[in-house]
């Protein structure tokens, strides 16, 4: 009995140790999520923010024309 005790005693220990070690790890990663989310809505809230969505600078709208400058 007190074998089987130790060997559950042995056992929990080990679950609250990982559990605390997964408690900093949550901890940690909201914590860069937060920071994340803080320098993306500054980013957003900017007044030099870019109001054009489409990052692609092609005037045609990234449409390739079928006629090509040699055809001619």
């Amino acid at each position: 009995m007190d074998r089987l005790n130790l060997k559950l005693y042995l056992k929990n220990r080990s679950i609250i140790e990982e559990n605390e070690r997964l408690r900093k790890k949550a901890l940690l990663l909201n914590q860069e999520n937060q920071a994340l989310l803080s320098e993306l809505r500054q980013k957003l809230s900017s007044p030099n923010a870019n109001p054009n969505p489409n990052p692609n600078p092609n005037p045609n709208n990234g449409h390739v024309s079928d006629a090509s400058p040699n055809s001619r």
